[in-house]
């Protein structure tokens, strides 16, 4: 998860060139990921020793005779592997959250690869979450009768987290111009 603590004008990157009027203040510009404890070097870590042990184990039942053991330790082997790729394959989940003058935009990018923007008005925006959070708490925001769930891959305390960034970049969103950074 990535929030950035402050306000950020796009006039300000180095070499950046404004063609229109006045340029489009970005309030907050996250990008929210599950998070997984296991890297791809982990991984191959792991499944090597488990490989290992279940071949021992299925190759000393198929000594003893029990030969249809050592068929169901490969299976359990192969069962695990699938697992753990399926859990990578949801790693690439993701939210962006971006908050500006022309509104709250969320792109959602589905672990297939498929995106899905939605565009909120932020002047009706509405954020709930529950303090503290509790393991089932939401962050909902909502605008004009239109409702999104965000970040339900988090951790209660992101979530928490996330809903308060987005809560202090809509109040200076709100904000008077002359009060603005």
């Amino acid at each position: 998860m990535t929030i950035p603590p402050k306000t950020t004008d796009l006039g300000a990157a180095a070499g950046a060139v404004d063609l229109s009027e006045e340029a489009s203040r970005i309030y907050l510009d996250a990008s929210l990921h599950p998070h997984r404890s296991l890297s791809p070097k982990g991984f191959a870590l792991v499944m090597a020793a488990v490989a290992l042990c279940g071949s021992a184990v299925g190759f000393s039942f198929f000594l003893a005779g029990a030969w249809p053991v050592a068929g169901f330790a490969g299976l359990e082997i192969l069962l695990l592997y699938f697992a753990f790729k399926m859990n990578f394959r949801d790693a690439r989940r993701m939210e962006h959250i971006r908050l500006t003058d022309e509104g709250l935009e969320i792109t959602r990018v589905k672990p297939n690869g498929k995106r899905s923007r939605v565009v909120l008005e932020p002047t009706w925006l509405n954020i709930q979450m529950d303090d503290p959070p509790e393991h089932h708490s939401q962050l909902v925001v909502a605008s004009r009768g239109k409702g999104l769930i965000l970040g339900a891959f988090l951790t209660p305390g992101e979530r928490l987290e996330v809903a308060k960034a987005l809560q202090a970049a809509l109040d200076r969103y709100r904000a008077p111009d002359h009060l603005k950074a």
